[in-house]
């Protein structure tokens, strides 16, 4: 059986047909779900896609994190589903406290569209199993406003001690960019984050676009092991769900 995938729209999202393509991509039933619907119509892993979530007048993602459908993710993250944001998704499941740190303005306070490479830190997660190798460059495109990742140094500490940062900016080669190098960490995050996993596994975010490096006739197909990752944890999770009996 496809495994049910959901991939939420808000009023300003502009990479949901994107996000729903990959992941039909990868084999996955992809479907929409509308921010104001309570249901997740029984998906075993959700996705926040990029864009401008109520289009981020006050703060990017700072809205979106009260609508009626984050109530039901941060429930279903709560009990263990998957959820990775992407972009705009990433600052939405930032903002809403499903992963530590938060997403400021880019360290040139301009937006930035253009392809950057990031390496993933550990292949041990939900996200990142099917790549091919840990810290290997894969080319995707940013473009966000605010996509400067931060956190206090104590919260920093606690992210690599804990192994609780999933992707790196990189250069070409996989050397770690440093934060001041506006080539390789375009927005000047700290530590060179590109993404960051919860403490418990099973929610993600990224800057960068693993939807639009889906396949080779977009330039780059580094992405697809991200959505494919994704895509084969949902089903294993949802293999493993017990069945439901119903009274008589």
């Amino acid at each position: 059986m496809t495994v049910r995938v959901g991939v939420v729209i808000f009023p300003g999202s502009n990479c949901d047909r994107d996000t729903l393509h990959a992941l039909r991509l990868a084999g996955a039933e992809a479907v929409s779900l509308w921010h104001e619907q309570a249901s997740l119509d029984g998906v075993a892993a959700v996705v926040l896609p990029g864009g401008f979530a109520y289009g981020d007048y006050l703060r990017a993602g700072v809205i979106a994190r009260f609508s009626p459908v984050m109530r039901s993710i941060a429930a279903f993250a709560a009990d263990g589903g998957l959820v990775l944001g992407i972009c705009n998704g990433f600052q939405v499941i930032a903002e809403a406290g499903l992963v530590p740190g938060a997403l400021l303005r880019n360290r040139g306070l301009r937006f930035l569209g253009r392809d950057v490479a990031i390496a993933a830190e550990r292949l041990d997660t939900p996200f990142t199993h099917a790549l091919a190798a840990a810290g290997e460059p894969l080319r995707m495109p940013i473009a966000h406003g605010e996509g400067c990742y931060f956190a206090d140094p104590a919260a920093l500490d606690g992210l690599e001690r804990d192994r609780g940062v999933l992707f790196r900016y990189v250069h070409g080669d996989g050397r770690r960019a440093a934060e001041d190098d506006r080539d390789a960490n375009p927005n000047g995050s700290v530590h060179a984050i590109a993404g960051v996993i919860s403490p418990n596994g099973n929610v993600a975010g990224l800057m960068p676009h693993p939807e639009r490096a889906s396949e080779g006739i977009l330039g780059s197909d580094d992405g697809a092991g991200i959505i494919r990752s994704l895509v084969e944890s949902a089903a294993r999770a949802a293999n493993a769900r017990p069945a439901v009996v119903n009274a008589s």
